[in-house]
């Protein structure tokens, strides 16, 4: 596989177990335990993927997550011991990709960093295609060259907001359940998972209205799920 990864944990036992797993599973794995240092490694563009413990000596990880979404949309991981959702709307909200509640499996790890870095690739990729674009109203969408446009004004959207929005524009008036749009976005199970769609959809919303204040589209339909009306 030799994907490279950097991981950025203060706790030596936590990080020799995600590295010995990773590597057992073909990953060339880079590590960090402080905040500074982590931060350094992250911004220099050399990884596949990046695993943040949140709390960490010097600078925290949602902070080298901001710095690293300046930059880059190469996938974050965040990981915590706090169980709260406080620390992850926060870090899904900077634009990382998932986040993982110590203590966790380390298969869940791995099938996670594979899961998002196959995805990556997949967008990332330079294959050749029409481009693609879905014009309503206000709003144009550059599937290709992946630029949201509101009054022809680009909206900037992380990787996994992007997806969403797309998903849903794709085919309005279709409802799709928090369970269906964890499974195409992040593509493994959600159980457990889903206020993670509702913190990218009330981003996605915010980003919009800002844009535009009539632009009202994405709506959630109570008890099944979102819906765009065109």
């Amino acid at each position: 596989m030799n994907k490279k990864i950097l991981i950025v944990e203060d706790d030596e036992s936590i990080l020799q177990l995600e590295k010995d797993y990773l590597e057992a599973n073909g990953f060339n794995v880079s590590s960090a335990s402080g905040g500074s240092e982590g931060l350094e490694k992250a911004l220099s563009g050399a990884f596949d993927l990046i695993i943040l413990d949140i709390m960490l000596p010097e600078i925290d990880g949602l902070e080298i997550c901001r710095k690293v979404r300046q930059i880059s949309d190469v996938p974050i991981l965040l990981v915590s011991a706090k169980r709260d959702d406080i620390d992850k709307i926060k870090g899904l909200g900077l634009g990382a990709d998932d986040y993982i509640v110590k203590p966790f499996s380390p298969s869940e790890l791995v099938a996670r960093v594979i899961a998002h870095i196959n995805r990556f690739e997949r967008l990332t990729s330079s294959s050749k295609e029409e481009v693609d674009i879905i014009e309503i109203d206000s709003m144009k969408i550059d599937k290709k060259a992946r630029r949201v446009f509101v009054n022809d004004k680009e909206i900037g959207f992380t990787n996994k907001e992007f997806e969403l929005l797309t998903c849903l524009a794709e085919k309005p008036d279709n409802i799709f359940s928090k369970e269906e749009l964890f499974e195409k976005i992040w593509q493994y199970d959600p159980i457990g998972e889903t206020s993670t769609v509702t913190v990218h959809i009330n981003r996605i919303r915010d980003k919009l209205f800002a844009a535009d204040k009539s632009f009202k589209y994405v709506n959630t339909v109570w008890g099944k799920g979102y819906r765009f009306n065109k």
